[in-house]
This record gives C-alpha cells, structure tokens and sequence, in this order.
C-alpha cells in the first residue's frame, strides 16, 4: 500500500497540496468502510475485482509500450529474453543476489508471508470444505508463478523503453513505472496505471487489517472464550480493534515514508528477514520437536535473535571474509529463533499432541 500511495503522493495530491497523512487516512478510511460493511466475504470479492484490474493495466501497458518501441508481442518477448535483464543468476556467493541465496530465502519467504500469514488462512477458511481450500492453495501457487513473471517482463520492457528514449532513470526504481506511463506515454496508459496502481493498494492492506483484527481478538484478548459478553459488545470491541489497527498502520506508512531509501521491494524483504524469522524459527519448532517450552522466556528468545542478526548482517564483510547477508538473513534468524526455544525448552517434558 505504501508504494501506490507514495506515487499518488508525488503524481497528484501534491499538486492538489494534500499533505501525504491525510492521502494515507483516506485510502485507509475507504477500507475500513468496506470492510465494516461486509467483512472476509466483501474482501474476497474485492480482492478479485482489484486484482483483475491490476494485471489487466499491467498487460495494456506493455502492449502500449510494444507499439511505442514498434515491436509484435513477439519481437519484444524475444528482445527481452535475449537481453542482459534476463540474466538472473549470480554465481558470485559473496553476492547479495547469488542464485543458491535467492531460492533458499525466495522458498522460504514464501513460506512465512503466505503459507504461516493469517490473512491467506482467512481466505482458506472462507471455502466451503477441505478440498476447496486445497484446490484454492495449489491454483494460487501457479497462477503466481505466471504473475510474477509478468511483473517482471514489465520491468525489463520499462528499462528498455527509458533506455531507447533517452530518459533519465528516477533514483529509485519504483518511481520508474509512475514516471514513464503518466509523463512520457499516452493518457490511456496514464489511466490504465492509475487504475491499476489503486487496484494493487487495496488487496494487501485491507486483508492485512481483518487479519490483524481477527488474531488480535481471539489469540490475544480471547473474546472467542468470553461468555459473559454478548455478541453486541464483542462486535464493538472488534470494531474499536480494527479502527486501532488502521491508526497504527497510517502511522507505521508515514514513519515508514520518512526513513525509506530504496526500492520498497528491497526494504520490504529485509524487513520481513527480522520480523518473520522468529515465526519461522516458533513454527518449525513446534513442528520438529514434541518439548514444551518455558512460556514466559519465548518472547525474549523472539526479540534477541533479530537483534543478533543485525548484527551479523551489519558486520558480516568483516567477519565472514567479503559475505554479504541477502534476503537469507531469514532463515538465519528462524534458526537463532530455533536453537534459543531449544535451551528455553522444559526437560524431560513431552507436549500433548
């Protein structure tokens, strides 16, 4: 959601003199009135909508960009297979992008912000059986494949079309897709981008807070297993639930606006590196070992071993001979996480499975 408001920011609410607070506040607000009004069911028709949008404004543009460089289909999928953007192997291991480091943290990334996320188990739980929800797992997990690699067929099309124009590159990368389809080509890719970029916004955030909303009101204040509330009270305590979380996260985009340098791709995944390695780390614990744990030492085991990463990741060249920590970091963390829960672990207990 960032990014799409980020541009809107630069492209339009500027000019208008809207200060970026308020342009996140309205985008959250819209959500919030959605949301309130039909729940996980308005998200999953939502989600389908602004999906189908966005990968429709992702084709028409590079079918307009094809026209401008005056290129079939055909001819710019084969000058962009045989150009250099789509080398995507680094064999050098010191990299941040050596190839064994991408699919290892590539894998495992997937693992924790889709497989472990507790907005894709909201959407799994909305079918109607098992097999349902089966077939919905293993249709997303091919469709994606197929998306991601639009996404970055697009990319490269972009590059080339800056390069052959003669424009300057923004500094950063995300800037490049808003800058070329609304200031250098024609109004209808403008308009296609834009929808296209509010289509993208929505799926992530509002699913992001249900979810929230939902692990924060049973996991956390138990309203599930508080009899003595009726069903009205427990519905305005989620509501205030919710309407607290939506607060929190303007507040995390703007902070998150005022201290990003790079792409939000990069930042993102290195973000996700520090906070989803404990989960990682609790998860495949709970899977591989029937011990019990310590309960009140767990959070500090969560806590000191992105801490520890830091630092490894920090002074890594130095240590590590020339090593440069990557999105692998991930996984070093969810084995940090693993061997602290290993010493936190209760002797001689075994768990109830």
């Amino acid at each position: 959601m960032f990014l799409v408001v980020n541009v809107l920011q630069i492209f339009v609410f500027d000019a208008w003199g809207i200060p970026f607070g308020l342009t996140v506040g309205i985008f959250i607000a819209l959500i919030l009135l959605y949301t309130f009004k039909g729940g996980v069911k308005t998200i999953i028709w939502t989600d389908t909508l602004q999906t189908t949008f966005m990968l429709a404004a992702v084709v028409i543009t590079i079918i307009l960009i094809s026209k401008e460089l005056n290129f079939s289909f055909s001819g710019l999928f084969t000058t962009v297979f045989t150009s250099d953007y789509s080398k995507i192997i680094d064999v050098d291991w010191h990299s941040k992008q050596f190839y064994l480091k991408q699919i290892l943290s590539g894998a495992f990334i997937a693992i924790v912000m889709t497989g472990l996320d507790q907005e894709m188990m909201q959407k799994n739980l909305s079918c109607r059986n098992l097999k349902d929800a089966q077939k919905n797992m293993f249709s997303f997990s091919f469709v994606l494949i197929f998306i991601n690699m639009m996404f970055l067929f697009l990319g490269a099309v972009l590059f080339m079309y800056a390069s052959k124009e003669g424009y300057s590159l923004p500094v950063r990368s995300d800037d490049l897709f808003p800058t070329i389809s609304l200031k250098y080509l024609s109004p209808v890719a403008g308009l296609m981008f834009m929808i296209g970029l509010i289509s993208a916004a929505y799926p992530s955030a509002d699913g992001a807070l249900t979810a929230l909303t939902t692990s924060f009101s049973i996991d956390f204040l138990g309203l599930d297993k508080k009899n003595n509330l009726s069903e009205k009270q427990k519905t305005h305590i989620r509501y205030m639930v919710h309407i607290s979380f939506a607060l929190i996260l303007l507040v995390v985009i703007v902070i998150f606006r005022a201290i990003n340098d790079r792409a939000v791709i990069d930042k993102l995944y290195t973000v996700a590196g520090y906070t989803y390695g404990p989960l990682l780390g609790l998860y495949a614990f709970g899977l591989f070992s029937k011990k019990q744990l310590k309960d009140r030492w767990v959070p500090l085991v969560a806590v000191i071993s992105p801490i520890l990463c830091y630092f490894l990741s920090e002074y890594s060249v130095r240590l590590f001979n020339g090593y440069k920590f990557g999105f692998e970091l991930l996984i070093l963390n969810g084995m940090i996480t693993y061997f602290g829960l290993f010493l936190i672990r209760k002797n001689n207990v075994v768990a109830i499975k």
